[in-house]
C-alpha cells in the first residue's frame, strides 16, 4: 500500500530547506515532473517494477490510490509531504491546483512494457 512520509525540514527566518535524504526506499534512476494540467486524470497504472515517490512542490493535487486490497486518496498539498507508491499501487492524479508542480522519483527508467493499465476491479 501506498506510505505517506513527513521530508525533513528546516525552517527559520531565511524561509525552508526540505530534504529528501535517506527516506526514498530505492536508487533513483528517473525524475519527472508534472505541470500546467487542466482538469485531467493524470496516472490510471500501476508497474510491473516501478517505485515511484511523488511529492507536490508546489500547489496542490489528489492522488487515488488502489492496490488490489484497499483504495485510499492523499492531498499532496505541502512539498515536505513524499507519497510512496509500490508496483502494485493503481494510481491516478486529479484536483491539480492551477500552480501545481508534481515531481516524482521513480526507481527504474522508462519502459512502456512496465505499465498495467487495466484497473483492480473493485475500481
Amino acid at each position: 500500500m501506498a506510505k505517506l512520509i513527513d521530508l525533513k525540514t528546516f525552517t527559520d527566518k531565511r524561509g525552508n530547506l526540505t530534504v529528501v535524504e535517506k527516506v526514498i526506499p530505492f536508487d533513483i534512476k528517473r525524475l519527472f515532473y508534472i505541470y500546467g494540467v487542466d482538469d485531467s486524470v493524470r496516472g490510471g497504472h500501476r508497474h510491473h517494477h516501478t517505485i515511484q515517490a511523488a511529492i507536490c512542490l508546489k500547489g496542490k493535487c489528489r492522488i487515488y490510490n488502489n492496490d488490489g486490497q484497499e483504495e485510499s486518496t492523499y492531498m499532496l498539498d505541502a512539498p515536505n509531504k513524499c507519497l510512496i507508491l509500490e508496483p502494485k499501487d493503481w494510481h491516478s492524479m486529479d484536483e491539480f491546483s492551477p500552480d501545481a508542480i508534481l515531481m516524482v522519483l521513480a526507481s527504474e527508467h522508462f519502459d512502456q512494457n512496465d505499465y498495467i493499465f487495466e484497473p483492480y476491479g473493485n475500481h
